[in-house]
């Protein structure tokens, strides 16, 4: 299944993720209060992860739970980027991300021993 997940997307899946199943007015409540939406705004977004095969709908009760796990979602979204930016090639996004930072001799080593694992 392929799929971009958007921001307004995520807030969703993130209220799943750390609450397990919950109905939309729960949602559309904790919304409400952390990013300002109105219960038609919440809805819709939710419309929209069903549609995408992110969330599951049952009823009675209009109760949702993810579909996607948070490492499943951050491998796919991570896995873009690379895709996008680095023309597929995480090496390249690895040496952006330490472009011009300076690395302890035990964030090295942690490296090293990544990379080993890797081959």
């Amino acid at each position: 299944m392929e799929y971009k997940i958007f921001d307004s997307e995520l807030k969703i899946l993130e209220f799943l993720w750390d609450g397990g199943e919950l109905t939309a007015r729960n949602i559309a409540a904790q919304a409400k209060e952390q990013v300002g939406w109105s219960k038609t705004t919440t809805y819709t977004v939710l419309k929209k992860c069903v549609e995408k095969g992110l969330v599951a709908r049952t009823e009675p009760g209009f109760r949702c739970r993810a579909l996607v796990t948070r490492q499943e979602a951050q491998r796919r979204e991570t896995q873009g980027l690379i895709d996008r930016m680095y023309g597929g090639a995480a090496d390249r996004l690895v040496a952006s991300l330490l472009e011009g930072k300076v690395l302890s001799a035990d964030g090295i080593d942690r490296l090293r021993k990544l990379v080993e694992e890797l081959k």
